[in-house]
């Protein structure tokens, strides 16, 4: 058994910050040098002060937790944050990154700016960062983009990637893959506080030619624009 052991800040606000998140604390002293430990369903994690005179980071990822339900897991920390501090925080640190159908993982930065990314137990071992090779065209920009929004949290490259990829693939793309690729940058525009070109976005789409079952297949991707403006709006 490996047990992380991060830097510990203010100690008695980070493990206050864990507690807030459902931890239990397990182990708090400050002398003759501060360590902590909290725990949740059978995982520790462990705190100790950074040696002296060392410069940390604003950010560091400090461990993986591997779970069954990380969208559960989710939900109760996002309303266990939100009942904490009035909002969701989405900025800075302490923050908690956004999650959408179908993710497999998502990070907490606590106000060390220590990382922890909580991965989907049965992630895919494997993750063609370039897009799926099995895909090819605009399928294949569509998919890299989700790469790069939900595992490396990289929302400009994503753009970047979509619009580039419209321009190139997106006269001989099939509508479906079209409506997708839009529907990826209307969320993308939200997220980056981009409303115009969010807007633009959809507007492209509902312009696209789908049938009933083809609109179907992407009104879940189009949706995930307006869940995440809503939850913007509770956040900082």
């Amino acid at each position: 058994m490996a047990v992380p052991v991060l830097w510990s800040g203010d100690l008695t606000e980070t493990l206050d910050f864990y507690r807030t998140l459902g931890y239990t604390v397990t182990h708090e002293q400050t002398r003759p040098y501060a360590y902590g430990a909290v725990q949740a369903n059978g995982c520790a994690v462990h705190f100790a002060a950074a040696p002296a005179g060392t410069e940390l980071p604003a950010e560091q990822v400090g461990c993986l937790i591997m779970l069954d339900d990380v969208a559960e897991r989710h939900r109760a920390f996002t309303a266990a944050l939100r009942k904490r501090y009035g909002k969701v925080p989405a900025k800075g640190s302490p923050r908690i990154t956004r999650f959408r159908p179908g993710q497999s993982r998502f990070s907490v930065v606590d106000p060390v700016g220590n990382t922890i990314i909580y991965i989907q137990r049965d992630e895919p071992e494997e993750v063609e960062y370039s897009g799926s090779r099995k895909l090819d065209g605009l399928a294949r920009v569509v998919d890299n983009a989700r790469i790069l929004r939900d595992f490396k949290n990289d929302d400009a490259t994503a753009i970047r990637v979509l619009e580039v990829g419209l321009g190139r693939f997106g006269a001989q793309a099939s509508p479906l893959d079209k409506a997708r690729a839009l529907a990826a940058l209307a969320e993308l525009a939200v997220a980056t506080g981009n409303a115009e070109r969010a807007a633009t976005a959809r507007a492209e789409l509902r312009a696209i030619a789908l049938s009933d079952t083809e609109r179907a297949a992407v009104a879940a991707d189009l949706s995930a624009a307006t869940d995440l403006a809503d939850w913007l709006a509770e956040t900082d």
